[in-house]
């Protein structure tokens, strides 16, 4: 009996525009209140984007404006700031 091969599923981080792992991104999630906000879990409901955990691929993707575009949602300063920290302490967190 062949085993069977189990489908990877793959998102598009939209700062380098990459295929990759979708365990290996990051989602941004636009909640149904409109809040933007890092979803490690990858669960939160609502409309989302998926960048790589590298913050150049976040910045990019903030400067660009396609974050904005892919969430449908408009984004200040202090989100885009918020996100950035968000991220970057994620990526210290669990890498003890």
């Amino acid at each position: 009996m062949a085993t069977k091969v189990r489908k990877i599923p793959m998102r598009m981080c939209v700062g380098c525009r990459e295929m990759k792992e979708k365990k290996s991104l990051i989602r941004v999630v636009r909640s149904p209140e409109g809040e933007v906000s890092l979803d490690p879990t990858g669960k939160k409901p609502g409309r989302g984007a998926y960048v790589c955990r590298e913050g150049e691929c976040l910045a990019k993707a903030i400067r660009q404006k396609q974050l904005e575009r892919q969430l449908n949602a408009g984004m200040s300063e202090a989100v885009s700031e918020a996100l950035k920290a968000e991220l970057e302490a994620l990526r210290e967190g669990p890498h003890e």
